[in-house]
């Protein structure tokens, strides 16, 4: 029979001890920031079931792993006039994000057959090189119909480069496999759940989405490549959500951002030592001054490419968006589909609902995952209480957008949770245009009417301590 070993109480205070110290040493000397609950969780957890929560922790709890240093960006002379707000611009240039460049053409789409027929094109019109980057890849119509194409540009000599996050895609994306890789198809999965030590923490999933084409065209946005963010499945509407279609130095920049995922799948040891603006100058200089700031005519806004995660020494979006809060003036239009913010992003909400900002938040009624559902209770109804318009959608929403005053709209992969902000690998695109800014701030205004208002009454006492409980761990769903 086997025996397990017996611990004495001065041997197993000892593993504790020795537990709580390498929690200690991994988040401060590695300056693993993270909010005081989840911190206070790892902390309670390793105490008290020490050998599960150490192992856990040393699998799940960093959220660092390659830190470039942070490099000041040069602030063009200029750029504050051309309309980016010059708080964050500076904001951005201190955090290493390249500065905005005027765009050839934006165009946004909330149907999903105009995104698909977006996308398609996109996908079409490459003819040297084709990059893409989704968290699933569906095993459905959708994705049989994008693998198609992309193994139909393969054919005709087009490098193709497929990244699948391989959670994300944990059921579907080897249904194609056969398909792409007869065409020449390049596939990686983003650190397998079961992978090899060195190929990245199983916990740190890319949620990033984004297709270029030849460094020049970029499709990105909220979707993935599925069929339930395009069209109407098995009775059930398709849900709603944003994408854009880009043409100019947008591209090169999520190109280059493309490059260093691209690497990171082979295993951290493998990632990218030069830092993104560094990738990001290699590729202009490559694919030429077309791209990286051209004389074709502009018909698009300031914008660019704001990543935050893992590969990045800072947590860039959560301080942009919480700057942004800060900075607001006259209204807040968000949407996205689970809402569980830290105490810094609510904190920064409710204090500009109470000086008069008009907030309107959108979120599904209830959204595809019911634990994200339930965190969000508490936050939703404080901001409830504090004076914003949270509305209540029938159907599923997908969309994740911010839109500040008329200066600033965001759009792009990252929810409004602290999984988005603080673990998973995000990005999204930044605008200052007047015609982006608008088109954004009209989609959630209209949208926002189609739904009931939240209620701020509170809840019974067993489901207020069961929202306590999930919005505890919330941090790591």
């Amino acid at each position: 029979m086997l025996s397990l070993p017996h611990l004495s109480p001065l041997e197993h205070s000892a593993f504790v001890a020795a537990g709580l110290l390498t929690y200690l040493v991994v988040t401060r000397i590695r300056r693993q920031r993270r909010p005081a609950y989840a911190a206070l969780s790892w902390v309670l957890g390793i105490a008290a079931f020490p050998y599960l929560g150490l192992p856990l922790f040393l699998l799940f709890g960093t959220r660092k792993l390659i830190r470039p240093a942070t490099r000041r960006q040069p602030l063009p002379i200029g750029q504050t006039a051309e309309g980016a707000p010059p708080w964050a611009a500076r904001l951005l240039a201190a955090l290493g994000v390249v500065a905005a460049r005027p765009q050839e053409s934006v165009r946004f789409a909330s149907d999903g057959h105009e995104a698909l027929e977006q996308l398609h094109g996109v996908i079409a019109s490459a003819h040297a090189a084709l990059d893409i980057c989704t968290y699933v890849l569906g095993d459905d119509a959708v994705g049989a119909e994008i693998a198609a194409a992309l193994a139909e540009r393969a054919r005709h000599g087009v490098r193709v480069r497929l990244l699948v996050d391989s959670i994300g895609s944990l059921k579907s994306a080897r249904s194609h496999d056969a398909l792409l890789k007869a065409a020449g198809v390049r596939t990686r999965r983003f650190v397998p759940a079961l992978g090899l030590p060195g190929r990245g923490r199983t916990n740190l999933r890319n949620h990033r989405k984004m297709v270029v084409a030849d460094g020049q065209r970029l499709w990105a946005g909220g979707r993935n490549m599925a069929s339930e963010y395009f069209v109407d499945t098995d009775g059930e509407p398709a849900w709603r959500d944003l994408s854009f279609v880009a043409h100019g130095p947008l591209a090169a920049q999520a190109l280059a951002l493309f490059e260093g995922d691209w690497r990171i799948a082979r295993g951290v040891r493998k990632a990218p030592r030069a830092d993104y603006a560094d990738r990001l100058a290699r590729h202009d200089a490559a694919l030429g001054a077309a791209v990286a700031g051209s004389a074709a005519p502009s018909t698009g806004g300031l914008a660019h490419w704001v990543p935050s995660g893992p590969d990045f020494h800072e947590d860039i979006l959560h301080a942009l968006i919480v700057s942004a809060v800060f900075h607001a003036e006259q209204r807040l239009l968000l949407a996205t589909p689970y809402f569980v913010p830290d105490e810094g992003l609510l904190e920064a909400l409710v204090l500009a609902a109470k000086r008069g900002v008009a907030i309107t938040l959108v979120l599904p009624r209830r959204s595809n995952h019911r634990l994200a559902d339930w965190a969000r209770g508490r936050s939703v109804r404080t901001l409830v209480q504090a004076g914003a318009a949270v509305r209540l959608l029938p159907g599923m929403l997908h969309a994740k957008t911010v839109v500040v005053d008329d200066a600033l709209a965001l759009c792009g992969s990252a929810n409004l949770d602290s999984r988005s902000l603080f673990i998973n690998y995000e990005a999204m695109a930044a605008f200052y245009g007047a015609a982006e800014i608008g088109w954004l701030a009209r989609w959630v205004q209209d949208t926002a009417r189609l739904g009931e208002p939240a209620s701020s009454k509170a809840p019974s006492w067993p489901r207020d301590i069961a929202e306590g409980i999930v919005a505890t761990v919330g941090f790591q769903l």
